[in-house]
């Protein structure tokens, strides 16, 4: 389809959520002319690396409840999971003839295991995600673990607890990437296969793209789904902070083919554990095939692929805790994205300073299970349809980062968490020491840093692991500049708003 260097709505990013909105835009307003802008190898992309697991409780986590951002957002979630049966039936209404092995591709029931070496946190994640389902008369079992098809973890791994979740899954995020497109092109979307460089702006407005080969494509309306790149685009037309910066949380997966028997037929995974990733092992389409994942390992800047320890040491422990025959499996792919995170790891969705500028990133673990609801959302705002959905304030991109804790009680989690993960790691200590000794050291790391950045923040300790080891020159020095540029630009448009 031939592209005009002009559009009606040019959609940033060719992941699951910049995809979904350009097809529920097209569904909707067929009218309109609306381009998806991105290169088909989508570097960096989440959407291409991950497991799709179709889950909501089973990410909850004890900090789900303690906030009401974090319950705004756990509410988006709890919508999702109703909206993705219909949601795939429209889909696969889209696509036609293809559409039997988009459904084949979906997997239903989740397992969630505590692992006899689980840590801390990950079992008061569990003891909240059960308190939740219980809260939320969510359908879910206990289960014996010897009793689930393919678990077969290391003897000092043997789970203690775990609960089956019928409404949860997951489908092959390949397939429906591959879906979108075919849907996105029926709908007369365009699809523009190249990076976007800059955008550009008129005034208070926003005016298009630059695409990388200087070239530029006129819209009145961008939305920019780009991931963990979709801040250093915004910086350049945006006043400096306006909108909370983004971090790169660089996941490695696999897709595996098995030669040991005992496949497992629905989702096998863990709590969020230390590190806020949950290893997880999701049954494919194809004979014998099995995804597997997943580490998240943060990065201030874009990384090149994830570390080689890291990899490592996740690979050892998806044996050791689901599935020791792992080992003898074949890798037929190395999947490697960027999870998109705020520096406070909730969303950027709405609408920025600049007319016709929207954000639809930041999501963190969770933007393809929350696509559906994300999509209706984004659509209704962009063709200026009443907004229904409160949880949605808490997100918009024109905030300070949003505080659920003091800076006294995040260094003090950020201690939990590398006390865990030691453990979880292989940490063996003498008898005369023990883990108090590891989470001093990890409290003055992590008090260096909030010193570093004037304690304008109360850092998450999913963010503050990618910060601990920078020296200011190396990016701490960037994030106090944008903190105190932030704190200023904000109480300015609050003391604007009151005259």
């Amino acid at each position: 389809m031939a592209v005009r260097n002009s559009m009606d709505i040019a959609v940033v990013g060719n992941g699951v959520l910049g995809l979904s909105i350009a097809v529920e835009i097209a569904r909707r307003a067929p009218k309109l002319e609306v381009a998806v802008i991105g290169p088909p190898e989508r570097p960096l992309a989440a959407s291409v690396a991950a497991g799709a697991m179709l889950n909501c409780f089973g990410e909850v986590t004890k900090y789900t409840h303690q906030h009401p951002a974090a319950e705004a957002k756990f509410t988006i979630a709890r919508q999702a999971l109703d909206e993705w049966p219909a949601w795939l039936d429209r889909l696969c209404d889209d696509i036609g003839d293809d559409a039997p092995a988009l459904r084949a591709s979906r997997t239903e029931g989740t397992f969630v295991l505590l692992s006899g070496r689980s840590g801390h946190l990950a079992q008061e994640n569990f003891h909240a995600m059960r308190a939740a389902l219980i809260k939320y008369d969510e359908p879910h079992e206990p289960v014996d673990p010897q009793d689930i098809e393919g678990l077969d973890p290391s003897p000092t791994a043997r789970p203690s607890h775990a609960v089956h979740l019928p409404r949860e899954g997951a489908v092959d995020a390949r397939a429906v990437v591959t879906a979108l497109e075919t849907a996105a092109g029926r709908h007369g979307v365009h699809l523009v296969p190249a990076a976007v460089r800059g955008l550009l702006a008129d005034a208070d407005t926003v005016a298009g793209v630059r695409l990388a080969d200087g070239s530029t494509l006129s819209a009145g309306t961008v939305i920019l789904a780009a991931g963990s790149t979709s801040s250093a685009l915004a910086d350049s037309v945006l006043p400096p902070g306006e909108t909370p910066p983004m971090l790169h949380g660089n996941g490695l997966s696999l897709v595996t083919r098995r030669t040991a028997p005992h496949r497992a037929r629905e989702v096998l995974r863990t709590p969020i554990r230390a590190g806020s990733c949950g290893l997880h092992l999701v049954p494919l389409a194809g004979a014998d095939e099995q995804y597997i994942g997943a580490n998240n390992m943060v990065t201030l800047r874009p990384a090149h692929g994830p570390g080689v320890g890291d990899g490592h040491a996740f690979l050892r422990q998806i044996c050791e805790h689901l599935d020791q025959r792992i080992a003898s499996s074949q890798v037929t792919q190395w999947l490697h994205g960027a999870r998109p995170m705020p520096l406070d790891c909730f969303p950027l969705i709405g609408e920025s300073s600049l007319r016709g500028l929207h954000f639809a990133t930041g999501t963190y673990r969770d933007g393809f299970h929350c696509s559906p609801v994300i999509a209706r959302h984004v659509t209704d705002t962009v063709l200026n349809r009443p907004a229904t959905d409160p949880n949605f304030d808490w997100f918009t991109p024109k905030r300070l980062p949003i505080q659920t804790m003091t800076v006294e009680e995040a260094i003090a989690e950020f201690a939990s968490h590398e006390v865990d993960a030691a453990y979880e790691y292989g940490l063996t200590l003498p008898f005369w020491l023990d883990s108090e000794t590891v989470a001093q050291h990890s409290k003055q790391r992590a008090r260096r840093v909030h010193e570093e950045l004037d304690e304008l923040v109360a850092l998450p300790p999913d963010n503050l692991m990618a910060l601990q080891g920078l020296t200011p020159a190396e990016g701490l020095a960037d994030l106090r500049r944008y903190l105190h540029a932030a704190h200023a630009y904000h109480q300015k448009s609050a003391q604007t708003a009151t005259v």
